[in-house]
């Protein structure tokens, strides 16, 4: 049996925080861990083919119900200029949350995107954990 925090953490899927239509893409899914390995969460990257828009959401399966620093990051490529190195734009969600942080969503049809997400722990010096993709992939 699923203690209650977890169970409610449990309730929240990237697709009902993300809203209608959106759906996970191949490589939709990295753990927000620590250095040593302790997993605090899941990022998830999600695309709505109708609108072009792609949406990250980071949800905790630690610290559940407590407020503690949770961050979802999406960036995107946009569109070149001639010869012009590629620009990009970036959008976060980031504060105290008890569940989940986003949805964070940018347009991206025919781009490629990068996602990452932070679960930290209250307390002193604690140990923060990260996760995402930070290379270009999900190009298209």
């Amino acid at each position: 049996m699923a203690t209650p925090a977890y169970a409610v953490a449990a309730a929240y899927t990237p697709e009902d925080v993300c809203g209608a239509g959106f759906a996970r893409v191949s490589d939709s899914s990295r753990p927000v861990k620590t250095s040593s390995g302790r997993v605090y969460g899941h990022v998830y990257l999600l695309y709505n083919r109708t609108t072009g828009y792609n949406c990250v959401t980071t949800i905790k399966t630690s610290f559940v119900g407590t407020s503690t620093y949770v961050s979802a990051r999406l960036e995107t490529q946009t569109k070149r200029i001639k010869d012009e190195p590629v620009r990009t734009a970036v959008k976060q969600d980031h504060k105290s949350y008890k569940y989940y942080a986003g949805p964070v969503k940018l347009y991206a049809k025919g781009y490629c995107v990068k996602y990452w997400g932070v679960i930290k722990p209250n307390g002193h010096a604690p140990q923060a954990a990260t996760g995402g993709r930070n290379v270009w992939g999900n190009c298209g």
